[in-house]
């Protein structure tokens, strides 16, 4: 099974959330832990490699907090996983043919490349943009919804 760490998923939570309050001013980590629960804690960690690769600002102080250094509609999910995860390839050959004696022949590392460029196709398409339409429509729907039962 290909997973996604739990890094990544939670950095990309983050990073929806900072995207969520764009142009709205610093966002506190504390906040983002509770809207998104997870511990404040793991989000930490998040911080350092994504601000060092330029996604996100931090600004120290009582009124201090964190936002993204672009428009969201300018950072893919590419942008962020790659960050937090490494480069995104199924097995370690086809970024890194030495890795095994039989790449140059293997017909199977020749599909593992295919679809791990069509993965990458697929991070670098959504972006936090979309990302944010979809989690507003999907909260609108789901309060329309839940309207129903009351």
């Amino acid at each position: 099974m290909i997973r996604l760490s739990t890094k990544g998923r939670y950095g990309v939570r983050l990073m929806l959330d900072l995207a969520l309050h764009f142009g709205k001013g610093l966002v506190s980590l504390r906040d983002v832990a509770q809207r998104q629960e997870i511990s404040e804690k793991y989000l930490w960690q998040l911080i350092a490699p994504l601000k060092h690769a330029g996604l996100i600002n931090a600004a120290r102080g009582a009124n201090g907090g964190y936002a993204l250094t672009r428009p969201p509609k300018q950072i893919n999910l590419k942008d962020i996983v790659s960050v937090l995860e490494g480069p995104v390839c199924l097995l370690d050959c086809v970024n890194n043919p030495s890795a095994c004696k039989r790449s140059a022949l293997c017909i199977a590392r020749d599909v593992w490349q295919e679809t791990s460029r069509k993965i990458l196709k697929i991070l670098s398409t959504v972006t936090l943009e979309n990302m944010v339409h979809k989690q507003k429509n999907k909260i609108k729907n789901w309060n329309q919804k839940s309207r129903k039962y009351y």
